[in-house]
């Protein structure tokens, strides 16, 4: 069966580390995603550079489309949180995209969790299925630490919310803990969630709790930690990795009660998949439901990891696709 559609729209993934382009259609109303390309921003000295390679490496060129960037968008334009890029709708206009549009990364990926195909969802807790009418919430750690929730008002509609949540303060679940915060205090005048939940973060906790338990490390590297610690989950490295996880679900916990995301908990970026079966073993959900007298409330929610490698790019296409409605 030969299969048309109208438009051919490009979207994009563009972290503090690596770039993801496709060009997007709208089949029975679900988005599907081809030629797919993926580069590290190094390769290319400007944002507006990449997107340009991209689309002249495409037969079939965009008319519009939608990018979703890691930082807030003002005004239509984003200076990249972690990176060096900076572009703006203006910029991409030049290229023959209009409409477009900046979004913010984890806005993206809040539109896009409910595209996500049930076998790309790994289960982290709680019951199977959410309120299908209420709030769900995307969150994880990768270069940085982000946020964002899909709301949904019970009769059909649903607005994401663009956040810089994972810019919160850190806040302690215990007496470890409050030793963390006070080391790292020394560093910085204020210590973000994204100090600790993201790849630079968790060096930051693995040195702060080499202090606390009064040894050296000579570890500079994320990677080696993540590595050491599913080789080996009783090292200090695997210490290290299980307080990640079980901070990372309190803060889970933490956006289940601020935005009322009785539906459900994404769990997204770089991170949790690599270190998937470590995290669905750790205290993740202990700390979710750690919540007092809101403990039942979060046991009701379920928290599951998206493994679909291209989910904002998903939630992208369906945000393009309804610039052109």
């Amino acid at each position: 069966m030969t299969i048309h559609w109208d438009k051919t729209l490009l979207v994009g993934d563009v972290g503090g580390t690596n770039a993801r382009f496709a060009l997007a259609h709208m089949i029975e109303g679900r988005p599907v995603l081809e030629h797919h390309r993926s580069f590290k921003g190094v390769d290319h000295p400007t944002f507006l550079g990449g997107v340009k390679a991209f689309i002249d490496g495409c037969e079939e060129k965009p008319t519009g489309g939608v990018i979703a960037v890691a930082g807030p968008v003002t005004d239509g334009a984003i200076d990249l949180t972690n990176s060096p890029w900076r572009v703006s709708e203006a910029e991409l206009q030049t290229l023959g995209l209009n409409p477009v549009r900046l979004i913010n990364d984890f806005e993206a990926l809040a539109w896009g969790a409910p595209a996500v195909p049930e076998e790309d969802l790994a289960w982290l807790g709680g019951p199977v299925d959410g309120d299908p009418d209420a709030t769900i919430a995307v969150l994880g750690p990768g270069t940085g630490f982000g946020m964002s929730a899909l709301v949904r008002d019970g009769r059909g509609g649903e607005m994401a919310m663009p956040s810089e949540g994972g810019h919160a303060c850190f806040a302690p679940g215990d007496a470890v803990e409050d030793e963390i915060l006070r080391i790292l205090r020394r560093r910085y005048e204020r210590v973000s969630i994204e100090r600790l939940i993201c790849g630079p973060g968790l060096l930051n906790m693995h040195r702060a709790l080499a202090e606390i338990d009064g040894r050296e490390t000579h570890i500079d590297d994320p990677a080696q930690i993540t590595k050491e610690a599913l080789e080996n989950p009783n090292s200090p490295c695997g210490a290290t990795l299980a307080r990640f996880c079980a901070i990372l679900g309190a803060v889970a916990g933490d956006i289940a009660l601020t935005t009322g995301a009785r539906g459900g908990i994404y769990v997204a970026g770089g991170i949790a998949p690599r270190i998937l079966s470590f995290l669905q073993a750790s205290p993740f959900r202990e700390r979710f439901e750690r919540k007092g007298r809101f403990a039942d409330y979060v046991r009701a929610i379920p928290t599951r990891v998206i493994t679909h490698e291209h989910a904002a790019l998903l939630g992208a296409a369906r945000v393009a696709f309804g610039l052109q409605a």
